[in-house]
């Protein structure tokens, strides 16, 4: 299998995610299924916790308790999207869990938006314009207009552009890849 990949959302018992990913990749790797699991995630974020001595300290905690997230190798069957049976048997067989995200436990892949929105997939994101440079907006509901760049924050994935509309200048937050550099910069 090879081609389309798609993620999806496995529920599991609470505590047991990452007993689930190891297991889950320990039988992939056994049976050489590389080709068909590609990839297990328990989403993951670093906190600041302050204890009441003012003392602080960084903890990873799960963003999604009770899930783990899997890449999977899918191919197109009758205009829609299935992963082999030996995957879904690996995966819904797996100790701890309990089955596939989806109505009556039938798999439903994340959409692209959902993905980006989780941070499960970085995506870069290529910038060749700096804070001062002219701009087009290329996507959205203002594309086709300019502006100035205010501010730029590559890992939080957007752009600050002063943008003049109505009379007035306006500041407005977008996303990298809706803006690119203007052609005569």
């Amino acid at each position: 299998m090879a081609g389309i990949s798609k993620w999806y959302v496995i529920h599991t018992y609470s505590g047991y995610e990452n007993k689930v990913k190891d297991n889950i990749e320990k039988v992939v790797a056994n049976r050489s299924m590389e080709d068909q699991i590609l990839e297990v995630k328990v989403p993951t974020e670093i906190v600041t916790e302050i204890k009441e001595n003012g003392e602080s300290k960084e903890v990873e905690r799960k963003l999604m308790p009770g899930y783990v997230l899997v890449k999977l190798a899918v191919q197109e069957v009758k205009d829609e999207l299935t992963m082999s049976d030996e995957a879904w048997y690996v995966i819904r067989n797996t100790r701890g869990v309990t089955g596939f995200v989806g109505p009556e436990s039938k798999p439903v892949p994340l959409t692209e938006a959902e993905v980006a929105k989780l941070g499960v997939e970085k995506r870069v994101v290529e910038v060749n314009y700096n804070v001062g440079d002219m701009v087009n907006i290329v996507d959205g509901p203002l594309a086709d207009y300019s502006g100035v760049v205010e501010s730029l924050d590559v890992d939080k994935n957007y752009v600050l552009v002063r943008i003049s509309m109505f009379g007035r200048e306006i500041p407005t937050e977008f996303e990298l890849n809706q803006v690119e550099l203007a052609a005569n910069n």
